[in-house]
C-alpha cells in the first residue's frame, strides 16, 4: 500500500483542489458569508436569510464527483425536467439532502404551510372594522403589474416577468410559490431579492413616504376603530375562502391555507392547533424552506446579468407598490376631507407587521400623539390577501 499516493489522491479529490479552478464557487461562498453577516449581525430577516445563506454555502462547496453532490439543479430545471417533469423517484433514491428537502419547494408545500402559520398569527380585525383598507391593500399591488411590463422590456419571458413582478408584493412565500412553477431557474435570485427588500422596509419606505406626503398629512389623527365581534372574525376567513377560490381557483392552495390558519386562531376551539401552526410548524417549515431555496443559488445560474436585473426590478416593484398605496391613501384623504392618514396606504404591501410599524413610526415623527399602528394593520393584512390574489391571477394566466 502506497501511503503517499493515498494522500495525493485525497488531496486531488478534495474540495480545496476543485476550489482552485472554480473561482465562481469561491465568489458564491463569499456571498453566502456576506448574507450570513446580514442575517446574524444586521438582523435582516434572519429566520430565513440565515437558512438561505447556509444553503448557498452548502451547494457551492465543490465536490470530487457528481455522486457527492448535495443538490442537482439539472433535475429540477434541466431540459429533461421541463419536458417530462421531475423524476421524483430518482430524487428520492439518488438525490442529495437538499434535493430531498427541495421537493417541498417544487410541490408548493412549504409556502402553503407557512401561510397556515401566517394566518394563525394574523388579526384581520382592523381590516374588518375598516373595509376601505381593502382598497389600500389593492392599490399597493401597483408595483407588481408595473414591474411585469418592465421585466418584459428588460428581455424576460412572460412567465419569468410574472415571477419577478411578484417581488413587489413584499411577500416571500408568495414569491416562492409562484416562481417554483413559472420560473424555477430564477427562484434563488427572486427569493433573495424578496426577503432582502422585506428586511429593508424601514430603510426603503420612509423616504418614499416623505416624498409623497406633506407633514400636515402625516400628522392626521384617525378615529378609533370599532370593536369587531368574534362572530365576524370567524365568518371572515370562511367567506373570503369561498368567494376568492370560486373567483380564482388557482389561488386556493395559498389563500386557503392563510384563511385556514386564521380560522384556527379565531374559532376558539383549536388553541393547540393554532399554537402549533404559529410556532412548531412555522419554525420547521422555515428551516427547510430557507436552506432548500438557498441550494438553488449555484454559481452557474446565480452569477449572471439576469440576477442584477432581477434585483433592480424587484426594488422598482417594491417602491412602486409603496407609492401606489400612498397615492391612493392621499386620494382617500381628500375624499374623506382629512379623516384618513395617507401613511397607512404604504402599509398595503404584505410585509406583516413591519410595514404597519414603519407607517406608525412616520406618523409619530410628524405628530407625537399620532398612533396609527392599528389603522395601518388594516391595509397591511389586506396586502397579504392582495398579493396572494395577484399571484393567483399570474398563475392562472401564465401557469
Amino acid at each position: 500500500m502506497d501511503i503517499g499516493q493515498i494522500f495525493v489522491d485525497l488531496a486531488k479529490g478534495s474540495g480545496f483542489a476543485q476550489l482552485g479552478i472554480q473561482w465562481q464557487n469561491a465568489v458564491m461562498i463569499i456571498l453566502a458569508c456576506f448574507f450570513l453577516y446580514l442575517g446574524i449581525k444586521k438582523k435582516f430577516e434572519p429566520l430565513l436569510l440565515v437558512g438561505i445563506a447556509f444553503g448557498i454555502l452548502l451547494t457551492n462547496l465543490p465536490q470530487a464527483s457528481d455522486a457527492d453532490l448535495i443538490f442537482h439543479p439539472e433535475w429540477w430545471t434541466g431540459d429533461e425536467a421541463v419536458k417530462h417533469g421531475v423524476n421524483y423517484l430518482n430524487v428520492l433514491q439518488h438525490g442529495g439532502l437538499l434535493d430531498i428537502l427541495y421537493i417541498g419547494v417544487k410541490t408548493g408545500v412549504y409556502p402553503c404551510l407557512i401561510f397556515i402559520g401566517v394566518g394563525a398569527m394574523t388579526d384581520f380585525g382592523p381590516m374588518i372594522a375598516n373595509p376601505k383598507s381593502l382598497l389600500l391593500g389593492a392599490a399597493a399591488q401597483l408595483g407588481i403589474f408595473t414591474a411585469f411590463i418592465l421585466a418584459i422590456v428588460f428581455g424576460f419571458g412572460p412567465s419569468q416577468a410574472a415571477s419577478i413582478a411578484i417581488i413587489g408584493g413584499a411577500d416571500g412565500p408568495t414569491a416562492i410559490w409562484l416562481t417554483k412553477s413559472l420560473a424555477p431557474e430564477l427562484l434563488s435570485a427572486i427569493a433573495i431579492a424578496a426577503y432582502s427588500y422585506m428586511a429593508l422596509i424601514p430603510i426603503i419606505q420612509p423616504p418614499i413616504m416623505r416624498l409623497f406626503t406633506t407633514k400636515k398629512e402625516r400628522s392626521i389623527k384617525m378615529e378609533q376603530l370599532r370593536e369587531v365581534t368574534k362572530r365576524e372574525k370567524i365568518v371572515f376567513p370562511i367567506m373570503v375562502t369561498i368567494f376568492c377560490c370560486l373567483l380564482l381557483p388557482s389561488v386556493a392552495p395559498l389563500l386557503g391555507c392563510l384563511m385556514f390558519g386564521n380560522l384556527l386562531k379565531e374559532c376558539g376551539v383549536t388553541e393547540r392547533l393554532s399554537d402549533t401552526a404559529q410556532n412548531a410548524l412555522m419554525n420547521i417549515v422555515t428551516l427547510f424552506l430557507g436552506i432548500s431555496v438557498g441550494a438553488t443559488a449555484q454559481a452557474s445560474t446565480f452569477l449572471t446579468f439576469d440576477t442584477i436585473k432581477i434585483v433592480v426590478l424587484g426594488l422598482v416593484a417594491f417602491s412602486l407598490s409603496t407609492s401606489g398605496g400612498l397615492l391612493f391613501g392621499k386620494l382617500m384623504c381628500w375624499l374623506t376631507k382629512g379623516k384618513i392618514n395617507p401613511l397607512i396606504g404604504a402599509a398595503g404591501v404584505s410585509a406583516v407587521p413591519m410595514a404597519a410599524r414603519v407607517a406608525h413610526s412616520e406618523g409619530l415623527k410628524a405628530n407625537p400623539s399620532n398612533y396609527l399602528l392599528m389603522h395601518a394593520m388594516g391595509p397591511n393584512v389586506a396586502g397579504v390577501i392582495g398579493s396572494a390574489v395577484a399571484a393567483g391571477i399570474l398563475m392562472a394566466v401564465f401557469g
